[in-house]
């Protein structure tokens, strides 16, 4: 069969990160790939890099399958899409991605024909073996309309994702300033229970980890020099960690790379951090949360302050630069953001991440605040962690995004980290990276006039 699938582009009320980063579709090449070994014909189309509309792709390949990944902010955008492919096609629509599998009735719509709630490669493939032998779909237990109990996958043995399917965008695929950049995952799931966290729903709690010989042997077809490891925490098992590092050392894999990690095996585990960073560790994602004790306790976070700030301490030691991420309270007041404030500049992190408290639908924590909400749960591209989805109770909706912007714009255009980054990264990135930058400053001003 002729399949087609679909990386939507973000809608315009997201506040768009694809401003500052485009990473590939790697879910989209893991699928790509796998049905290529069943036989399918396959193209991916990715809207996010494309001013065509969807329509255009549906009539110049007249696919027999349209399959669409998403996230929560892109649900209406697949709706939309579906409708559109359903007015000139009789192709069926198959929609997956982590939202899907999490809450796959935000996908309720008579224009989409499937929608996956788990294991979506195998699902997907045995989707096409029903239809293309005119058999039933109702036994496949991935297929959310089916009702059927759906046991996640705890191990994975699928072929290395054909990164061909998207040569045509390789080349525009960054993170910030890890250009041009290409994804690879090692492992599956997170072993912690933060209550805000979306990655423990997807797989239910399982945690599970590639083999590190396979994880090499995609190293080496990588052409690209930046690698992102996408796992929701790389920075798991001390063991697996150094017997990576050898390996990278023994095959001479001479690449840069930027992980997740938590703060707290960074702060325990100085020796690993070490060796990551002799073995091209440039960069780690750490969700710092906040430098209040209490709030690292509400949000099951198993860390503190003090152990964050050992953790930046660390990475610093090592020259790997620490991205930040912050969530601000929808109990703050201006003070809190003041003591935000210094102390990122008490640690003197130059890339920070702020994110108002966003109880996502499916997570442990939605049901207390569904009748508190700012952002009904129909505005999808609201959800977009960058949004307030929850009214602030002592502030207005204006002064709490000012508030995060002065933050943002008092770290980052310091003269001190604007001077860091233009030695390290040059003018031409820097530029670009204002750019993007001052796209989302526009947004969020909006959002400040408007008060909403």
């Amino acid at each position: 069969m002729k399949v087609l699938l679909v990386r939507p582009r973000p809608h315009k009320e997201t506040i768009g990160l694809q401003n500052v980063m485009i990473c590939e579709p790697l879910e989209l090449e893991y699928i790509g790939t796998y049905l290529k070994q069943l036989g399918h014909r396959v193209s991916i189309v990715d809207m996010i890099l494309e001013d065509k509309p969807i329509s255009y792709f549906i009539k110049k390949q007249d696919p027999d399958i349209v399959g669409i990944t998403s996230y929560i902010a892109q649900v209406n955008v697949v709706k939309r899409y579906a409708k559109d492919s359903k007015e000139i096609s009789p192709a069926k629509i198959i929609v997956g991605g982590v939202h899907a599998e999490v809450v796959p009735e935000d996908f309720e719509s008579p224009y989409i024909d499937f929608v996956l709630k788990g294991n979506g490669l195998k699902s997907f493939g045995e989707i096409l073996h029903a239809l293309e032998n005119h058999l039933s779909t109702q036994s496949i237990t991935g297929i959310a309309s089916n009702h059927l109990p759906c046991l996640k996958e705890t191990s994975f043995t699928y072929p290395h994702p054909d990164r061909s399917l998207v040569a045509t965008y390789r080349k525009k695929y960054y993170y910030m300033f890890h250009n041009p950049c290409a994804l690879i995952k090692t492992s599956y799931g997170c072993p912690y229970d933060c209550k805000f966290c979306f990655c423990r729903e997807i797989t239910e709690g399982n945690y599970f980890c590639r083999t590190l010989e396979d994880i090499i042997s995609e190293l080496k077809s990588i052409p690209e020099e930046e690698i992102y490891i996408v796992d929701d925490d790389f920075l798991v098992n001390k063991d697996r960690l150094l017997k990576f590092c050898n390996l990278l050392k023994s095959e001479s894999i001479n690449k840069k790379y930027l992980i997740y990690g938590r703060a707290d095996f960074i702060a325990s585990n100085e020796d690993v951090m070490a060796e990551l960073s002799r073995q091209g560790l440039r960069a780690v994602i750490v969700g710092l949360e906040s430098g209040n004790e209490e709030e690292l306790k509400k949000y099951n976070k198993k860390s503190s302050v003090e152990i964050n700030e050992i953790a930046v301490s660390v990475l610093k030691k090592y020259n790997i630069e620490c991205y930040g991420s912050f969530i601000m309270g929808i109990d703050w007041e201006k003070k809190d953001f003041d003591i935000l404030y210094r102390w990122i500049r008490k640690l003197d992190i130059k890339f920070i991440n702020l994110q108002p408290f966003t109880p996502l639908p499916g997570t442990e924590i939605f049901d207390q605040y569904k009748d508190s909400l700012l952002i009904p749960r129909k505005d999808y591209e609201k959800w977009d962690l960058a949004h307030l989805v929850v009214k602030p109770s002592k502030m207005s909706v204006r002064a709490f995004y000012f508030n995060m912007l002065k933050i943002y714009y008092k770290i980052t255009v310091h003269p001190k980290n604007s001077i860091k980054m233009i030695k390290q990264y040059g003018i031409r990135e820097n530029f670009k990276l204002s750019i993007g930058a001052f796209k989302i400053t526009l947004q969020y001003i909006k959002k400040i006039i408007r008060g909403r």
